[in-house]
């Protein structure tokens, strides 16, 4: 008997769902002693799962032993089946060609009715959730869970007669912990240390960007063109304590970072020269892939994790502005997290404290591990122990 295309489509894409997976750590952890922990999971479904590190902001539970019951599973595959048939052959190769490359392909909108939504059990979902579920995130339940990506026709939109389907269109939110108690007054990372070793990269130590390398810089130090206020941010791209390339100024919206082409459409790392030799950084390099993407919106700076492995932030906005240090971030593939708020900043740059007024302010600058962490939970203190690392400065003129 042959099969249409459309049938074959439909069986492609029900292979490809997100298996259930179960937990696996990448990083290893300092607290205990322990050593490497396993590789990161490569599918996106494993990723959902918080790694117990205290700056960890991705929600979820583990999905253990395989899909689950037969009847779930049958449920699932008929009402998945229903859905895709509702589709055009046009709209099931967008949807297969986004899946399969899981998100790395720039993949049109699947539109669909925005009223439309599916039983699964007991739950009512939106088609957007639905097909999240079955592609990228078994254990999503509302849609509150998810934000879309500026990509998408429906960014922004409240109320549209069509919304987009595609799962690689949105992101998930990862949720901020509660701050740590305030063990003082002020955030000493904000204040600049009296000795500054020249060996000493930018953001490392003091975890503002006072102490620089050989061509580190400040958000201070931002190089413009005269009469150019045009960026809203520069990238610069570290291996260790070696800042590599030049560095990136953003003018768009969104940027891309990744690491080979064509990946994305932005700044490609993988085009920078660079003469470290380590075996880590090499071995991570190979890592960064789809990379992140850094999108300014009305709220702030948002980072999305595009990669198959976590990504670490750090950022004055992200934490209590009274806690000693401030907390790196696990985020995890699939995942979004607002990496800057610009009013919180200015906040923060102005408290009503004239000893505070005396201080230094370098609360501009967010700090981007790949793949290996940093601080209180690593075996990496500082993030200029970590292979490959971005320092993103904001222009706050």
């Amino acid at each position: 008997m042959f099969r249409t295309k459309r049938s074959v489509l439909v069986r492609r894409l029900w292979r490809s769902r997100a298996p259930g997976g179960e937990e696996e750590e990448e990083e290893e952890a300092a607290a205990g002693g322990g050593g490497p922990g396993a590789a990161a999971a490569a599918a996106e479904a494993r990723a959902h799962v918080c790694g117990g590190g205290r700056g960890c902001c991705c929600p979820g539970k583990a999905v253990r032993g395989g899909r689950g019951s037969a009847g779930a599973e049958g449920e699932l595959k008929a009402l998945t089946h229903a859905v895709l048939k509702r589709l055009k052959e046009r709209q099931l190769e967008g949807l297969l060609h986004a899946v399969e490359s899981r998100g790395g392909a720039r993949t049109p909108c699947l539109l669909l009715p925005a009223k439309a939504d599916s039983r699964l059990g007991q739950h009512w979902y939106p088609l957007p959730v639905l097909l999240c579920k079955v592609f990228r995130w078994p254990d999503l339940r509302h849609s509150a869970e998810v934000k879309r990506l500026c990509c998408c026709e429906s960014y922004g939109k409240a109320h549209p007669e069509l919304v987009c389907c595609n799962p690689h269109h949105l992101s998930r939110l990862c949720e901020l912990e509660s701050p740590p108690p305030p063990y003082s007054r002020y955030p000493m990372d904000f204040l600049k240390p009296t000795d500054c070793p020249d060996s000493v990269p930018s953001s490392t130590e003091t975890g503002g960007t006072n102490c620089l390398a050989p061509g580190g810089l400040s958000d201070s130090q931002v190089p413009q063109e005269p009469g150019d206020r045009s960026h809203w941010c520069v990238v610069a791209y570290w291996e260790e304590k070696t800042r590599v390339g030049r560095l990136y100024s953003v003018q768009e919206p969104s940027l891309d970072i990744f690491y080979d082409l064509p990946q994305g459409n932005g700044f490609c790392l993988g085009q920078l020269n660079s003469d470290n030799k380590s075996q880590l950084v090499q071995k991570v390099r190979s890592k960064i892939g789809y990379g992140i993407q850094l999108t300014k919106e009305v709220d702030g700076v948002w980072v999305y994790n595009r990669s198959s492995y976590p990504i670490f932030i750090k950022s004055a906005t992200l934490d209590n502005p009274d806690s000693r240090t401030l907390l790196v971030h696990k985020v995890f593939p699939g995942f979004s997290i607002k990496a800057f708020d610009y009013e919180k900043a200015y906040s923060l740059q102005r408290p009503n404290d004239h000893e505070f007024m005396q201080q230094p302010w370098t609360g501009f600058t967010v700090q981007i591990s790949f793949v290996k962490g940093w601080g209180q939970c690593y075996t990496r203190q500082f993030i200029s122990s970590c292979p490959c690392w971005l320092e993103v400065i904001f222009n706050n003129r």
